[in-house]
């Protein structure tokens, strides 16, 4: 009987790209602890250096997510190689918009340190880590479509996140206003607005709140 071949290499070299430097070195530093693991790079952004990460050919990047990033996912080339991203708030992303950029895992940022490594480990050899947060909100997105009698062939799906945005857009309320509503800041509500806008096929926010409540998305 052949063998099957394992494809993981003996040590698994991993970029790590975190904004924060306090974050990129406990990052760098916990996985320099496995004796599995090698951390060649630690970046602070991908935009800066993504000839270097070309030449540097990592096995795995282990992203520290936030919400300058979100712009990032439709830039498929940034994720060539297999990426893991960190996550504060699981209800925010887009699930099939992460996956065809070519992310190959997601964990929350208060992941353990036994769980990031297996995740690493299991990335390298080819497989897809998907915290059960992550299977949950896609079943939420799923549950929405059912209620609202949605056809998926018009439009994309709209995150929990963005569904709750476009609940509040129906009190003509302000980006400020939103943003302090959910406790988020100004700039994750205007790239939300702009992610409802294109999924809705809409140019304003009266136009969305109409389709969202045409949709049963939203109620008054």
């Amino acid at each position: 009987m052949p063998q099957i071949q394992n494809s993981m290499p003996d040590i698994i070299r991993v970029m790590v790209v975190a904004a924060s430097p306090v974050i990129r070195m406990g990052l760098a530093a916990m996985l320099d602890d496995s004796p599995k693991l090698t951390v060649i790079k630690s970046l602070a952004d991908i935009d800066s250096f993504s000839e270097e990460i070309v030449q540097l050919q990592p096995d795995v990047m282990l992203f520290d997510w936030n919400e300058s990033n979100y712009e990032l996912i439709s830039h498929s080339s940034q994720f060539i190689f297999a990426t893991i991203i960190l996550i504060d708030e699981l209800e925010d992303i887009d699930l099939g918009a992460l996956l065809a950029a070519g992310i190959k895992g997601i964990l929350p940022q208060n992941s353990a340190e036994l769980t990031m490594i297996a995740a690493i480990e299991a990335v390298a050899s080819g497989l897809v880590v998907l915290y059960p947060e992550v299977i949950n909100n896609l079943q939420l997105q799923k549950e929405s479509i059912s209620h609202g009698k949605i056809d998926t062939n018009q439009i994309k799906t709209l995150t929990p996140r963005e569904i709750e945005v476009l609940q509040l857009l129906t009190s003509g309320l302000s980006n400020k206003a939103v943003a302090q509503q959910l406790h988020i800041s100004e700039h994750t509500v205007k790239f939300h607005i702009s992610s409802i806008f294109q999924k809705l096929d809409v140019s304003t926010r009266t136009e969305a709140v109409a389709v969202g409540m045409r949709l049963g998305l939203i109620m008054l």
